[in-house]
């Protein structure tokens, strides 16, 4: 009787694993598509929910292993809007875990990021994105952080106006901005390589609080930030039309004005406030021009 229940599990597991394909021997497979292999594995007992804010590392690779992208994202994580979705792999994860994900590429940009796809890969394509889940936070928590960050603003649209001008006054700034809530202020001449869309830039920055605090900052983290230029969910839009007009080798600050920063919300952290003006301290080191360029 034994080898009878052992012989049919083992039929339905053939038959099973019959269905599909693995296309990626080195990784295992969930019901929904995703291809998943965990590096590391953190606390067990520390699982994020749809809801939860975590803070995670994220590196985005072609199969080759060729990096585009890496970057640190705050976010609060949802339920999965389709099958094989960035989100799933999310909340398969532990807090401390660094797994690497192989999901397809074409729905990861035009459904999760809402931007077109690459021109390095195939509406067929894979992509390969390695995540390292850095913190996770009950919205409970997050909340009440947040009210309590915010529990002194008033008024902050004005607010803001005024701050920002006595900062200019006080800096002694004469520049006008370069564009509409966007002051430029350089302070390393780079060797003339401009960037535009589609080129792969690397920038080391700090990101200040018009009182100096600091709010991010890519040198403490001993990483620089890798990213494709013009692609959505990269870096806030103040920031990218700064290096925009920038050339490679380049060092300059920029003062960045709520309506390209955080906005009327604020970060989605909660530790830039809404209507908050805000300086990038960009070094941009590195100008990878795009494949495509003639």
């Amino acid at each position: 009787m034994n080898k009878r229940i052992i012989f049919i599990f083992g039929l339905i597991s053939v038959l099973i694993s019959g269905c599909y394909e693995n296309k990626y021997p080195d990784f295992d497979r969930t019901s929904s598509g995703i291809y998943y292999k965990f590096f590391t594995i953190g606390d067990e007992n520390i699982k994020p929910v749809a809801g939860d804010f975590v803070t995670v590392d994220l590196i985005y690779k072609t199969l080759n292993d060729s990096v585009f992208f890496t970057g640190r994202r705050n976010m609060e994580l949802t339920e999965p809007d389709f099958e094989g979705s960035i989100d799933e792999c999310f909340l398969m994860m532990s807090n401390g875990d660094c797994a690497g994900f192989i999901i397809n590429a074409n729905d990861f940009f035009t459904k999760t990021l809402g931007t077109e796809l690459p021109s390095f890969f195939t509406p067929e394509s894979d992509i390969k994105i390695i995540v390292y889940l850095l913190d996770v936070k009950k919205e409970t928590d997050f909340a009440k952080e947040k009210e309590d960050f915010l529990s002194w603003i008033d008024d902050f649209g004005e607010y803001e106006c005024k701050i920002l001008k006595e900062y200019i006054e006080n800096k002694e700034i004469s520049i006008l901005p370069v564009k509409e809530g966007l002051y430029y202020f350089k302070v390393n001449e780079g060797n003339g390589t401009t960037v535009k869309s589609g080129d792969t830039v690397v920038v080391h920055y700090e990101g200040r609080f018009l009182n100096g605090g600091y709010f991010d900052s890519t040198y403490k983290r001993n990483q620089a930030f890798e990213f494709v230029l013009g692609q959505e969910w990269q870096v806030i839009e103040g920031l990218e039309k700064a290096i925009r007009i920038m050339s490679e080798g380049e060092k300059a600050i920029f003062v960045i004005q709520s309506q390209l920063a955080f906005g009327s919300k604020g970060s989605s952290t909660g530790i830039v406030p809404p209507f908050t003006s805000i300086i990038f301290e960009v070094d941009l080191i590195d100008v990878k021009k795009c494949q495509t360029e003639e």
